[in-house]
C-alpha cells in the first residue's frame, strides 16, 4: 500500500466509519461529501497516489503554453466527533477510472481498514419515477443480514432488487468481500432529471447519515439550496410545457383567422 498512499496523518481515531464518495448521478454523492467536509472541518489524512489508477487523454493549454498533466485527486480526511459515539474519515475522489475500479476500491477500503475503521457508508441516485416537486425518500442497502434491522430502524426504503453503478456501489461489493459491514443510502432523482445535480436527494441522505454515524450538522445551506434548485427546476418545467403548448396548439383566433383568408381567397 506504500506504493499507492501518501499517509499525512496518523491520528489516533475513536471506532471510526469510512464515508466514500464519486461523481455519480445528480451528484448525489459528491454534494452529501463536500458538504460534510466544509461544515466539519475535516483535517488531512492520506492522499492516493493517482498516476496509479488513471491515464491522462489530454492537457490543458492556456497562453498557448502546454500545461504538465493533470490528475484527479483521490483524498481522505479525518473529523474527531467529540461528542458523538465514532470518529469519521472521509474520502473523497474527483472522478472514476476508466479501468482499475477494482483495484482502487480495495486500496481505499485497505487505508480505512489501517485505521481500524468499522463500517462504510457510500451514498448514490436512486432513479425513480419521482416528480421533482415532491420530497424523495431515501433507500437502503446493505452487506450483511443483520445490518436490515438498521435500516428498518431508519425508516429507509427496501426496494429488493437493484444495481448501484460505479465506485459508490463497489466499493460495498469490496466490503463485503473482505468481511467489512456496508451501508449505501439512495436518494430519490427523478429520471428525467439525472443530468442535473440534486441537492434535494443529498439533503435528505445527510439528514439520515447526520443521526446514522451520530453528528450534529448544520444543513440549512444545503436545505437553501435545495430549495433554490426545486424552484429552479419547476421555472424550466413550466418553460418547457409553454414551448411544447405553443409547437402542438393553435389558437382558436388564429384558426378563424386562416377561415377567413380562405373565404376571401375564394
Amino acid at each position: 500500500m506504500s506504493d499507492l498512499v501518501k499517509i499525512y496523518a496518523r491520528p489516533k481515531l475513536k471506532s471510526p466509519v469510512l464515508i466514500a464518495a464519486w461523481p455519480g448521478i445528480a451528484n448525489v454523492s459528491m454534494l452529501v461529501a463536500t458538504y460534510l467536509e466544509r461544515k466539519l472541518n475535516f483535517k488531512r489524512l492520506a492522499e492516493i497516489k493517482a498516476v496509479h489508477f488513471f491515464d491522462p487523454i489530454g492537457v490543458v493549454v492556456i497562453d498557448n503554453l502546454v500545461e504538465a498533466p493533470q490528475f484527479p485527486q483521490s483524498r481522505f480526511y479525518y473529523w474527531k466527533n467529540e461528542a458523538g459515539k465514532s470518529d469519521i474519515i472521509l474520502f473523497i475522489g474527483d472522478d472514476q477510472p476508466a479501468a482499475r475500479g477494482y483495484e482502487l476500491a480495495n486500496c481505499v477500503l485497505d487505508v480505512a481498514l489501517k485505521f481500524q475503521a468499522k463500517r462504510i457508508y457510500t451514498c448514490a441516485a436512486a432513479i425513480t419515477r419521482i416528480h421533482h416537486s415532491e420530497q424523495p425518500k431515501v433507500w437502503g442497502v446493505a452487506t450483511a443480514p443483520h445490518l436490515m434491522a438498521e435500516l428498518k430502524e431508519y425508516d429507509l426504503v427496501q426496494r429488493g432488487n437493484l444495481h448501484i453503478s460505479g465506485l459508490n456501489g463497489l466499493l460495498l461489493g469490496v466490503a463485503k468481500e473482505r468481511g467489512v459491514g456496508g451501508i449505501c443510502l439512495l436518494g430519490e432523482v427523478p429520471a428525467y432529471a439525472t443530468r442535473i445535480q440534486n441537492p434535494m436527494a443529498a439533503l435528505a441522505i445527510l439528514e439520515v447519515l447526520a443521526r446514522m454515524v451520530d453528528i450534529k450538522i448544520d444543513i440549512s445551506e444545503l436545505a437553501q439550496l435545495a430549495s433554490e434548485t426545486k424552484e429552479k427546476m419547476k421555472e424550466l418545467a413550466a418553460e418547457a410545457m409553454g414551448e411544447y403548448i405553443d409547437l402542438f396548439t393553435e389558437p382558436i383566433w388564429e384558426q378563424g383567422e386562416e377561415e377567413d383568408e380562405e373565404e376571401e381567397d375564394d
